[in-house]
């Protein structure tokens, strides 16, 4: 599968060959896509078997973890950005914004109520609410871009699509 375009059109803003962070990175798309264009990245997915062959690569990371067991955050250090897509766990924001280095990129991607019309996930628990990136960010982070509504490709959706910079 393809990366998301919302990511592609955002990456430049990350510090050239810096360290991202792929937040459930499920089979690997954007990890990917980051290590085609020079960027270092740590992938973590509660399950690695999409991107098992990159642990080899010189630049890649792969931790297991499944960050919604109540386990402590399993990072010390910051990044230059943080990726998230197809993904919410809002007890993480918190960890996001202090994980994430000052003038570091914050991009996420995820479903929103509406979605349930399309398919999954309909659960409101794993569906932003109108605003809610923008809002739950906007303190931390400056807005670069932000949208929300139907979107037709690559699938029938309701997304809400974030990308700020972190203030110093």
């Amino acid at each position: 599968m393809a990366p998301s375009q919302w990511i592609t059109q955002h990456c430049h803003l990350i510090t050239p060959k810096g360290h991202v962070l792929d937040l459930a990175c499920g089979n690997g798309r954007h990890t990917r896509y980051l290590l085609e264009n020079g960027y270092r990245v740590t992938a973590v997915d509660k399950d690695l078997k999409g991107v098992r062959e990159l642990e080899r690569h010189p630049d890649c990371r792969l931790i297991e973890v499944d960050l919604e067991q109540g386990r402590p955050w399993p990072f010390a250090e910051t990044f230059d950005a943080i990726i998230v897509t197809n993904y919410l766990y809002r007890p993480g924001f918190e960890n996001i914004v202090i994980h994430c280095k000052p003038n570091g990129v914050f991009m996420c991607q995820t479903f929103m109520t509406g979605n349930e019309a399309y398919g999954k996930p309909s659960n409101p628990d794993f569906l932003l609410k109108e605003n809610e990136l923008q809002n739950a960010f906007t303190k931390d982070f400056e807005t670069i871009s932000f949208e929300q509504g139907y979107k037709d490709s690559p699938k029938p959706a309701v997304i809400q699509s974030y990308c700020g910079r972190r203030r110093e």
